[in-house]
This record gives structure tokens, C-alpha cells and sequence, in this order.
């Protein structure tokens, strides 16, 4: 019945979403708990930096630049404030839903993926103090069908096939923590968008892990209701890679180390090391001029 439901709620969603696919530039998508609601903040100052819109981004008017693949009023496609016919900036829909290749068409798509240790320990964090969804250990955590590793693994095989079959960017978290002015430079170069070195600076310097923290606090997520003076129920919680090493034990990573052999696809694995994998660089050319400048 589970999996009728599935394949019903599946067709639906393509139904719903499909008109808005075809209007997107492009495709940003991650697994949840990988980094790209910082992501998502860095692109939006950038963007509105563009429009001339420079301070107007927060953690909530980010979603009206760079909004979900969806049809919420607040964070989704609905709420995006710039023109569709301007052609400084693409529209990139974000999302976290699995590949389908009815639904995504051939648009490209930039990725975003982390360190899966990482990525478990911050959805058990999710899960338990920010959802309130689950209410066990992390090693029981790790291995829930709909929550844990195995969810984690079925995505990133979908889009690791996902990725083949398109023009693409991936990236990590771990790079983005390392040189977070490289890797946003490389992804607006991705996107056919100019580079302005100053914008680039003050966009990275606005997603500053403690600044968006400090945020977090004062504001919140929009469509989240959560106890924002609780640091492990942030989204902003740590920011820390590798920080697995403080909440794994040498079972929990035995397990997570199991399922991900047992489940990962050879693609998939490679997929989670994209310095290796290589950028596919190009523009958009459809609706954005590359152009270098400071101003």
C-alpha cells in the first residue's frame, strides 16, 4: 500500500511541478543536511547584488531569489521576486526531491553533497531536535528505512544518473568550507553569470557561519517552528567537517559503513568526490552574458 502511495503522490508531483520545470534555468538539488541552505544564501546575495538589491537577503527573502521547486506561497515558486523575462540572473529552482527525469527534463543542475558521516549526524540532529520526528538512538537512526543511510544511498544513486545525463556542477560541502570565494566563483561561472570580485567577497561574507547563525537565531526558517535557543535544533548547528568524530562510536560507523557499501552505486560513490569528478563548465547562454568586472 506504501508503495502504491508513493507512485501516486510521484505522478501527481510531476503533474503539479512540471509547467514550473520547464521554466527553470536551472536545477540546484541536494540530499537534506549537505549544505545548501548556505549555499542557496550565498547565490541569493549574489543574485541581488546583480538586480542592484544589495542587503535586501535574509534567511527569509532569500527563498523569493532562489526559491523551492514547489508551490508554497512563502518559499516556493510563487514567492520569486525577480521578472521572469530579465535576463541578468537564471532561475535556479531548489529542491531535495529524488531524480526523475519526467520531472527535471534536461535542465542542468548544480549539486551540493557531503561527507555522509556528516550528513547522518546532522539529520539525527534534524530528526530529533528540530522535526521532532524521531525519538531513538543514532545507530537506530542510521538505519531507518525513511530517515537513515538507506534513504540517503536511494537518492544519491538517482542522482547519480540524474547527473549523467545532463550539463552539471557538483560541489561539496568540504570545498565550500575550504575556499568557499573558489567554489561560489566556479558555480556562478557555471550559471553564465558575470563575476564581480567585490560582490563575490561581500556574498561570502555574509554567509559567514556565525553571522548566519546569529541570524538564525533572530529569525528562524520560514515554514519551521522549532526552539531556536536549542543549538542542536539550528540549521546552523556546527558547520564542522568531519564533526561525525564526536557522535559516531566504532558501531555506528560500522553500520553506516555497511549500508553505504551494501547500497551505494559505483556512480554514486564517485559522486561524493567531485574534485575528482570534475566540473562540466559553461553558461546558460540562453539568458545570462559571462562578463568579469569589480562594480
Amino acid at each position: 500500500m506504501n508503495s502504491i502511495y508513493r507512485f501516486a503522490r510521484q505522478i501527481l508531483t510531476v503533474a503539479k511541478l512540471r509547467p514550473y520545470a520547464a521554466a527553470a534555468d536551472c536545477f540546484l538539488v541536494s540530499f537534506p543536511k549537505s549544505g545548501r541552505t548556505w549555499l542557496r544564501y550565498l547565490l541569493s546575495h549574489y543574485f541581488a547584488h546583480l538586480h542592484d538589491e544589495s542587503g535586501t537577503v535574509d534567511l527569509v527573502s532569500m527563498f523569493s531569489v532562489l526559491p523551492n521547486f514547489d508551490v508554497d506561497p512563502v518559499r516556493g515558486i510563487p514567492a520569486f521576486r525577480l521578472r521572469f523575462d530579465d535576463l541578468r540572473t537564471p532561475r535556479v529552482w531548489v529542491t531535495h526531491l529524488g531524480y526523475d527525469r519526467k520531472l527535471f527534463l534536461d535542465k542542468p543542475a548544480i549539486m551540493i553533497v557531503r561527507d555522509p558521516r556528516d550528513v547522518i549526524v546532522s539529520a539525527y540532529f534534524h530528526a530529533t531536535r528540530h522535526k521532532h520526528n524521531f525519538d531513538g538512538d543514532i545507530l537506530e537512526f542510521i538505519g531507518h528505512a525513511s530517515l537513515g543511510a538507506p534513504v540517503m544511498c536511494r537518492y544519491l544513486n538517482g542522482w547519480a544518473k540524474g547527473i549523467s545525463e545532463r550539463r552539471s556542477h557538483v560541489l561539496s560541502f568540504e570545498a565550500l568550507v575550504e575556499d568557499p570565494v573558489s567554489e561560489l566563483v566556479t558555480t556562478l561561472q557555471f550559471l553564465g553569470l558575470p563575476i564581480v570580485p567585490s560582490a563575490v567577497e561581500a556574498a561570502v561574507a555574509a554567509g559567514d557561519f556565525r553571522t548566519m547563525q546569529a541570524l538564525e537565531k533572530r529569525q528562524g526558517i520560514p515554514g519551521h517552528s522549532y526552539d531556536r535557543n536549542d543549538p542542536d535544533s539550528l540549521r546552523m548547528r556546527r558547520g564542522v567537517p568531519g564533526g561525525y568524530v564526536d557522535y559516531l562510536d566504532a558501531d555506528a560507523l560500522a553500520e553506516l559503513d555497511r549500508i553505504c557499501e551494501r547500497d551505494l552505486t559505483s556512480a554514486a560513490r564517485a559522486l561524493l568526490h567531485p574534485g575528482q569528478r570534475g566540473a562540466q563548465p559553461g553558461s546558460i547562454a540562453v539568458r545570462a552574458t559571462v562578463a568579469t568586472a569589480d562594480g
